[in-house]
């Protein structure tokens, strides 16, 4: 048994050490599942470097900005980041995007159009109905057709009309990206209203049991003056007095704001001549097509907005920081209620102020100039605001993507809004813990990214070296899993003390049993007497 022993010893140990020696490896990318189809990760070889984004919202609302911390997994790190909004939501997303660097190859163009997306104290999940296309391999035809909203938590504050979208990705397989288009999107929307009801104002028309707290910017007098106003409105704060309400005679149904006419979004990535060089610059563009906005529409306090001027934002990147720049077609806004033109909002004037009021024996809020000579406590101010155009750029000394080749180029991007309008609280209101804003509308986000190598993107196919070898080695296939941490050895082991034991047992049995002898007492004899 001590002779088997021993070699049982030595098999046990190789097997154990046999993971440990071998050499490490790397989990290989899995291939696709249709042998014709090429991998996931890899393609020709080309030489254009680009990566292009351009994002255009029809319409953004936010109920309470700024007044929900952003979580993160790192300690004491929320506290340093922006505040979030209590909820969010989205209509009509129209998103195109290009980059060379990606590692999927299905990834690198792709146009994307949305019915909606929402988000509730910064969790935003998926959400269907979206229009999607994406390359490569190219596409020769775009995807239209109609985008059907989902329903979610915050249908109350939203009311969607008709949706029509259309997306196209294009990718070609010796010049990359050196095509048109690369990825456009568009998005349009018939009938919109936006707040049909204020969620961070009472739903009760009596604020007496609101007011009884400590509300040190009101006295005794302005408490009693706010809640006897308030009592006499049609309708509780949360509908504006009863401007929310709806107006049955003229058939509105009651909202803060409202598209009368068709509102569409245009977003695209191409590439472009570049002046003086075979070369191309990387230009993203994302478009507005806007008639008119109707704010409180239906009632007496209706406020027109007419878009005189459509906006564009245009990033254009060269390469070099001198040549590449940030283009923007500021809106040009005219405001009227009642024929009476209330301003102009345009580059030189970005803000208007509009304030709303409670006046004794008045049962609707009064809006603008309709207060003019009555005794009037502001409670609101709704304040329409246009451009805030904001800026970044950074020069490239690296790889785009990680684990991408190096590049040396510029990047920039810019943010820019059609039409701002917030809801803000005064002095008067004197509810306590009211948000700095109530509810903010922001009617065509814009957004645009463009990234080129030095000299420009490269549009002309890969020239194989001397003697062949052109094409990429395919992949090898039956490559080993890498060894990422010791439950590997556990099964090894396993089963081999169980096969070493299993064979010690049969040994053991097979045996024969060696008897010992029996040794034979014999009596002691009496001693002679």
């Amino acid at each position: 048994m001590r002779l088997m022993a021993l070699p049982a010893a030595a098999v046990l140990v190789a097997l154990c050490a046999a993971p440990a020696s071998a050499q490490p490896t790397t989990t290989p990318v899995p291939g696709p599942r249709d042998p014709n189809q090429p991998p996931v990760s890899a393609g020709p070889a080309i030489q254009a470097h680009a990566i292009g984004d351009a994002g255009t919202g029809l319409a953004v609302v936010r109920i309470a900005p700024d007044s929900t911390p952003t979580n993160t997994i790192l300690p004491g790190f929320g506290e340093r980041l922006p505040k979030q909004s209590a909820a969010e939501i989205g209509v009509g997303l129209a998103s195109a995007q290009a980059n060379t660097e990606a590692f999927l190859t299905y990834e690198r163009a792709v146009a994307q159009a949305s019915p909606m997306g929402f988000a509730v104290q910064g969790r935003a999940p998926q959400t269907p109905g979206t229009l999607v296309q994406t390359a490569s391999p190219d596409n020769a035809a775009p995807i239209t057709g109609g985008l059907t909203p989902p329903a979610t938590p915050l249908d109350t504050l939203l009311k969607v009309g008709l949706l029509n979208g259309s997306v196209h990705a294009r990718w070609n397989d010796e010049l990359g990206p050196c095509v048109q288009p690369l990825a456009d999107a568009k998005t349009s929307v018939a009938t919109l209203s936006v707040l049909n009801a204020i969620p961070t104002l009472p739903s009760s028309p009596d604020l007496t049991g609101l007011l009884t707290g400590d509300t040190p910017k009101l006295d005794a007098a302005a408490k009693q003056s706010l809640i006897d106003n308030v009592k006499q409105l049609s309708a509780p704060l949360s509908q504006l007095g009863g401007l929310l309400s709806g107006t049955p005679d003229s058939g509105a149904n009651g909202s803060l704001l409202s598209l009368p006419e068709t509102l569409s979004a245009h977003s695209t990535v191409e590439l472009v001549d570049l002046p003086g060089s075979a070369n191309k610059a990387v230009r993203s563009t994302s478009t507005l097509q806007a008639a008119s906005v109707r704010l409180l529409a239906g009632t007496a306090a209706e406020i027109r907005v007419d878009v005189v001027s459509q906006p564009t934002l245009v990033a254009l990147s060269t390469g070099d920081k001198a040549t590449s720049g940030i283009t923007y077609t500021a809106p040009v806004l005219r405001v009227t209620q009642g024929g009476k033109e209330l301003g102009t909002l345009d580059a030189a004037n970005p803000k208007l102020d509009v304030p709303i009021g409670v006046a004794p024996g008045q049962k609707l809020p009064l809006v603008g100039d309709l207060a003019q000579g009555l005794p009037l406590l502001d409670i609101g101010v709704l304040r329409l605001q246009i451009a805030q155009l904001n800026q970044k750029d950074m020069v490239i000394d690296g790889p785009l993507q990680q684990g991408g080749a190096t590049i040396k180029g510029y990047m920039l991007g810019a943010t820019a809004r059609l039409l701002d309008l917030q809801l803000l609280p005064t002095d008067a209101l004197g509810l306590p813990n009211l948000p700095s804003a109530l509810a903010q509308v922001s009617l065509g986000e814009q957004i645009v990214r463009a990234a080129a190598p030095n000299g420009g993107v490269v549009c002309a196919p890969v020239q194989a070296p001397p003697g062949g070898g052109g094409q990429p080695a395919p992949p090898r296939k039956d490559q080993p899993l890498a060894y990422t941490n010791a439950a590997y050895k556990t099964i090894p082991i396993f089963w081999t003390g169980t096969a070493l034991l299993l064979i010690g047992v049969v040994v053991v049995a097979a045996l024969p049993t060696r008897r010992r002898p029996v040794k034979t007492v014999r009596p002691t004899e009496p001693p002679a007497e």
